[in-house]
């Protein structure tokens, strides 16, 4: 599995997410992702899938150190007095001794950020994590938590697919060495009927969402899939046997359009980059 390095972690670039799924699926699901090669494995508090994601890993066989673990702090969680005690409650579902990547899942202005932050490095510290980043962040947060923070930031888990334009945000986190992880590459299905994408599948030989996702990991990003189809596993893992040329790469880009951002929570989403 291609990796990406980044502030001393080694990030597959493939993941399997867990968003959405209930626990039958995730207890179903996970031994077919790790059958079609999937180390990297995505959840988060929020999601209430821990307990089953940590059952199916358990249960597999697969030595702790063969994988990587990334979960997130809900927003309630960020206070102090929380912070600490959830992450241990994550550990203690997930049945591990510590995750490979903790990060904060939305900004919040409940909490200050150097609280945040704090509670980030203190889990790096004690050994419950060991690496922190932060996810849908825009520039200045993220430069604003990395002032705050001795820990590198390694990654920033945003929103990106064909139909949005993560340009601005990218050239940022590549000037500070920070990796992007995509979430919601497919735009929940939309990327299934585009003709564009159709098309350059069929030229390859290949499925939409692998098209989608080589184009994601062919511009050194980490990408989250998630599917309850075994099948759909194997296809999504297979994409590193071809490349796409610099025209079809530019060609997806050209996809994005100003409505293309599906994940807004009100009361969450900050003032994103334009």
């Amino acid at each position: 599995m291609q990796t990406i390095s980044t502030g001393g972690a080694n990030i597959p670039a493939l993941g399997f997410g867990t968003y959405r799924m209930n626990g039958q699926e995730v207890r179903e699901m996970v031994p077919h992702a790790l059958a079609a090669g999937f180390r990297h494995f995505d959840t988060a508090q929020f999601y209430g899938t821990e307990a089953d994601l940590g059952a199916a890993l358990h249960q597999s066989g697969i030595a702790r150190s063969e994988l990587f673990l990334t979960t997130k702090v809900w927003v309630a969680n960020y206070d102090s007095a929380k912070f600490a005690r959830s992450v241990d409650e994550s550990l203690n579902k997930l049945q591990t001794n510590y995750v490979d990547l903790l990060l904060l899942h939305w900004p919040s202005k409940d909490v200050p950020l150097a609280t945040q932050v704090a509670g980030l490095e203190a889990a790096k510290r004690n050994g419950a994590t060991h690496h922190i980043g932060v996810s849908n962040f825009t520039i200045d947060l993220v430069n604003r938590a990395r002032n705050l923070t001795q820990s590198p930031i390694v990654t920033n888990q945003v929103e990106y697919h064909p139909f949005l334009d993560q340009s601005k945000l990218i050239s940022a986190m590549r000037a500070d060495n920070i990796a992007l992880t995509a979430y919601y590459g497919m735009a929940d299905g939309r990327v299934f009927s585009d003709p564009n994408i159709m098309f350059i599948a069929r030229r390859h030989g290949k499925t939409p969402a692998q098209v989608v996702l080589r184009w994601l990991v062919q511009q050194n990003i980490a990408a989250l899939t998630k599917t309850s189809k075994p099948s759909r596993a194997a296809e999504n893992a297979n994409i590193f046997d071809f490349e796409l040329p610099v025209d079809e790469v530019e060609r997806i880009g050209q996809l994005a359009r100003p409505n293309g951002r599906l994940v807004n929570p009100p009361g969450l989403a900050p003032s994103w980059d334009t």
